[in-house]
């Protein structure tokens, strides 16, 4: 039975030439769809708390067990916890890890039956520990091996029909410390798929490889590092129509010690990278989400002047802990839920991760139920500006100051700056092709909140800043444009307040009467450092429309 199961499901899983679409829709509804779930430490949840999911409204309930899921794993380095065969999918150890949420979604966007091996290790490299070559260290491919190969022959025991559908791998923070691994992380990661498919008879299994975050420290101190792993990751997936890349960097992080920087995802990063996991998912076989914003009926009269308004920025402009469910709980703020649709409202979120289809209306966008400032601000700019009001957003949570600087860094495929200004003068070009005289009333920009936690940023983020203004008032021929950069109280560290960053911000202002500095020092406490939450998200909107109005 198994060769039999497993013959059907190459031919199913058949590789395409390189460059093929892979989309396939699938209608069989009762093989069970098994999911290969491995890497290090993003991949076991380190430093997540099984307690804290509920404070993430989208993935409620996500701590109890997933009766309807099957779960076999290891997971550990020197101690290692095992479920010594199946069990329901649950958190371990108190431990939140991206299958939960994965299977969540999946299970809501398909009627087959699902289960997850997971196999995870903090810590351990590509180049030793996971090579099928010649592995050392903890062996860990070997381990996994012999893992999954047990889980399924239980399943073949039970005479349980089942086929190896995704292999979701999240791996590499430790190669790039490496000299050696470092350069060689592509090669290895493409003889690592390959040996799995040879190893597990699926010559047609697909892989979700899941980038290194880099909205952590590593991302600023070790972004040269973290590239090369990138970059290694991405010639795979180039040229393997069977691999896919996954986006992460927008999603959350652990909130650190004093400065507010971490390593890991944390709680709410791995709920999100479970979803990123599972919507590829159901991409590939078919199931896209259905967006429907679209606008029913155009704002603005024919020939009518519009004035443009661009939001900008990193993690809290993208509104990271912003949930419309608490939006509509929050007094007096319910109705910034609905869709406003006389505001037309398009939008590139997390680097081109999540893009508007054209204009919609202006109304919660976010890739996790969440939503930024613009909705305070643009019923607040509707209440005090006459005429016309359009809104294009465009954030990179996963970016630092640099990224946005026209001379950009070396990590080439942050550099963020060409991307705003097309995104920019395309939201103009589409106005104007409708009709309208187009007023670009204003970049309003939330300066970096990693930025303001990490010296060596810290000291650098006003000349950074300074670069992209200047250059941006070049390149869109509007030497007075308006810039309405917001900053929040940087991390009060002894080792930090040395460094003045508000003060250089300030200057800049007292030099530039079209740079406006607000001090956004006033919103509503938050649990923790650098990231604004709900209430915060909505002040900040409304004081960043306050300026707006106060300079027209």
């Amino acid at each position: 039975m198994k060769a039999l199961l497993t013959l059907l499901a190459s031919l199913f899983l058949a590789p395409a030439a390189p460059g093929a679409e892979t989309t396939r829709v699938d209608s069989d509804t009762k093989t069970l769809r098994v999911f290969i779930f491995a890497g290090q430490s993003n991949m076991v949840g380190s430093d997540s708390k099984v307690a804290d999911i509920n404070r993430f409204p989208p993935f409620a309930g996500l701590d109890k067990p997933q009766e309807k899921v099957r779960f076999s794993y290891n997971i550990g380095r020197e101690e290692k916890l095992t479920s010594a065969g199946w069990v329901a999918l649950q958190p371990v150890d108190g431990v939140v890890g991206p299958e939960l949420s994965f299977a969540r979604r999946v299970s809501q966007g398909t009627k087959a039956p699902i289960a997850i091996i997971k196999c995870a290790a903090g810590g351990t490299t590509l180049g030793a520990d996971w090579s099928p070559g010649t592995p050392s260290g903890f062996k860990l491919y070997p381990l996994a091996l012999q893992l999954i190969q047990a889980s399924l022959a239980e399943l073949d025991r039970k005479r349980v029909p089942y086929r190896i559908e995704g292999f979701m791998w999240h791996q590499g923070e430790n190669d790039m410390f490496d000299d050696k691994f470092r350069p060689d992380y592509g090669k290895n990661l493409s003889n690592f798929l390959a040996a799995w498919r040879r190893d597990l008879k699926t010559p047609g299994l697909k892989f979700y490889l899941g980038e290194l975050c880099t909205k952590t420290i590593w991302g600023m101190d070790n972004r040269v590092n973290m590239d090369a792993i990138r970059s290694g990751q991405q010639a795979v997936t180039a040229t393997d129509a069977l691999a896919e890349y996954i986006p992460t960097s927008h999603d959350a992080v652990e909130i650190g010690g004093g400065e507010g920087l971490h390593y890991h995802y944390g709680t709410l990063g791995q709920l999100e990278h479970g979803v990123n996991y599972a919507d590829a998912y159901l991409r590939t076989i078919g199931k896209k989400p259905a967006t429907g914003r679209a606008l029913k009926v155009w704002p603005y009269e024919q020939g009518s002047p519009v004035k443009l308004f661009i939001l900008a920025g990193h993690r809290n402009m993208e509104g990271e802990r912003a949930f419309t469910q608490e939006l509509k709980a929050l007094k007096g703020e319910e109705a910034l839920a609905d869709d406003n649709g006389k505001i037309a409202f398009k939008y590139s979120l997390g680097g081109g991760y999540q893009i508007s289809e054209g204009w919609e209306p202006l109304g919660p966008a976010g890739a996790y139920d969440t939503f930024g400032p613009e909705l305070s601000f643009g019923r607040t700019l509707q209440d005090k500006v006459p005429g016309n009001i359009a809104i294009a957003k465009f954030t990179h949570s996963g970016s630092q100051m640099n990224d946005w600087t026209p001379e950009g860094t070396d990590a080439k495929d942050r550099n963020l700056y060409p991307r705003f200004i097309a995104f920019i003068r395309e939201s103009i070009k589409e106005l104007q092709a409708k009709g309208h005289q187009v007023e670009l009333a204003g970049i309003v920009y939330h300066a970096g909140e990693n930025d303001m936690a990490y010296g060596p940023y810290r000291r650098e983020a006003a000349k950074w800043l300074q670069s992209t203004v200047a250059q941006s008032r070049l390149d869109l021929a509007l030497p007075s444009l308006k810039w309405h950069v917001s900053q929040q109280p940087p991390p009060d560290e002894k080792g930090l307040n040395a460094l003045d960053v508000t003060a250089n911000l300030a200057a800049l202002a007292a030099a530039d009467p079209a740079f406006i500095h607000l001090k956004a020092f006033n919103l509503p406490p938050q649990r923790e450092k650098l990231v604004i939450t709900t209430a915060g998200i909505v002040q900040l909107g409304e004081l960043l429309a306050q300026s707006c109005v106060a300079r027209r």
